[in-house]
């Protein structure tokens, strides 16, 4: 994960219990580790970041790694869940040597990393997962073997702690007694075995062009032809499970004159019909008609981004649009003709505050935090009031619920009372005085009806320990 100045942690949850996935090097400083309870954690940094952990997120940014490092080389390999295999054999001297290589590498990845040169890909892993100042693979533990839990503590039973001691032992006698796996990876590491890695191949871009003996004259021609050239986009991208992001139509006239036609989609899509939609309502969107002038020489098509699309299975009564289905595609027609940033959505955000628990962000974003699932906590409002309206309270002790309050000149008898639900203030950031919305005070939310049933989420801003004249807002409207 990428440094910071703070400890910094993933969280994954293992059963019933949060656990540690991947820690930053600060936090590692401190003792915490991968595996570690959240709870051990807390208590060992009260101050720990945490955010939580998203193994496909991890694998797309493992992989756009792999990507950047054939820079160096083309020989390039996954080394799933966190690391990469580099075959730099020809390739150093072009950077320096190894050492330079290596600290090129460290910058162009802009992360903490543990790296290991080695004459073979078993050997580098091992050092690099295990051997933190060893040079010598046959230093090692037998946990770079990193066989199961029965396997390591049967190694440790037979007092073999690292792959000298077993190295120095009959191979045959390892393999009757701990298996053929240990003896497999303990030659690979001393390299008596082969351990060939499978370098990752660049994907072949996904781009389409048909040329015309005689120009096309009409716009409708022309369309149809685009038409085409995404279905046959559209077969490509089903064999490699793919779905564009961004299409790119070029039309060649025969003046020399090239038009430009891109249009994005909030999701990965395949389906032609679906990017002709988009396609013409750029057309009709455009300060400058689509003029064919003396006719198109030629139209190319490519699509700019793509993502992983998995083939869905058609059910019987045949393929359906959904609502999520349907609501991509909104999205994507009024980007087409508003403009991508002005088509937002509401997305969650991890603060304490209610009002500052969303944020409005464009509805095509690729990664937005998913919203938390319901929990205990008491109901909110769907209205929120921005901001709070101050309210006068009259309560029977300071403590005490609201009995009668006066909103917009107009006073409303409490007939029922809930709460307080008690919020704290954002003591991590920077304290803002007595004006809602910053840090400061504490609030104790309530619940209230009035005489004619009306639903209010009042709160008073500061506990009388914190200030003498703690104030009341209103802060929301229920339904």
């Amino acid at each position: 994960m990428p440094e910071g100045p703070a400890p910094q942690a993933l969280v994954a949850r293992d059963g019933q219990a949060l656990r540690l996935a991947a820690v930053n090097g600060q936090a590692a400083a401190l003792g915490l580790c991968a595996g570690m309870t959240l709870a051990d954690a807390r208590a060992r940094c009260p101050d720990l970041a945490t955010a939580r952990h998203d193994p496909l997120r991890v694998t797309r940014e493992l992989e756009r790694l792999a990507g950047a490092m054939i820079a160096f080389t083309p020989l390039v390999a996954l080394d799933p869940p966190d690391g990469l295999v580099l075959d730099i054999t020809g390739c150093a001297h072009l950077f320096g040597g190894e050492r330079a290589l290596v600290d090129a590498v460290r910058t162009l990845a802009g992360y903490t990393v543990r790296t290991a040169l080695a004459d073979n890909a078993a050997a580098a892993r091992a050092l690099a997962r295990f051997g933190a100042d060893v040079r010598d693979v046959r230093a090692l533990p037998v946990a770079a073997l990193e066989l199961d839990a029965d396997g390591q503590a049967g190694l440790r039973r037979a007092g073999l702690a690292t792959l000298g001691d077993l190295a120095a032992r009959p191979m045959a006698g390892l393999a009757a007694r701990f298996g053929e796996v240990a003896v497999s990876r303990l030659r690979a590491i001393l390299g008596e075995a082969g351990s060939p890695i499978t370098p990752l191949r660049p994907a072949e871009p996904i781009r389409l062009e048909t040329r015309f003996p005689e120009p096309l004259a009409r716009t409708d021609d022309a369309l149809d032809v685009i038409e085409e050239l995404l279905a046959q986009a559209s077969q490509r991208m089903e064999e490699r499970q793919l779905g564009g992001r961004r299409f790119l139509v070029v039309l060649y006239r025969s003046d020399n004159v090239r038009r430009r036609l891109a249009v994005d989609t909030g999701q990965p899509v395949r389906e032609p019909a679906a990017v002709m939609r988009l396609l013409r309502e750029r057309i009709d969107t455009l300060s400058d008609p689509l003029d064919p002038g003396f006719g198109f020489d030629a139209i190319a098509l490519a699509v700019l981004r793509v993502e992983h699309l998995p083939s869905r299975q058609i059910m019987l009564e045949g393929h359906r649009e959904g609502q999520a289905d349907t609501l991509a595609a909104l999205v994507d027609r009024l980007g087409v003709r508003l403009g991508q940033e002005r088509v937002q959505r509401l997305a969650f955000c991890d603060r304490h505050l209610p009002e500052r628990a969303q944020a409005l962000v464009p509805a095509a974003t690729e990664r937005v935090p998913p919203w938390p699932a319901p929990d205990d906590r008491p109901p909110r409002p769907l209205l929120l009031l921005d901001p709070p309206q101050p309210v006068d309270v009259i309560a029977g002790v300071p403590d005490s619920p609201p009995q009668r309050f006066r909103w917009r000149g107009r006073l409303h008898e409490v007939r029922l009372a809930e709460g307080p639900e008690r919020i704290g203030a954002e003591w991590w950031r920077r304290r803002g005085g007595h004006v809602p919305g910053h840090a400061g005070e504490t609030r104790d939310y309530y619940r209230i009806e009035d005489a004619l049933g009306r639903r209010y989420w009042i709160f008073r801003h500061g506990l009388f320990t914190e200030k003498p004249d703690p104030r009341w807002y209103l802060h929301g409207l229920f339904a």
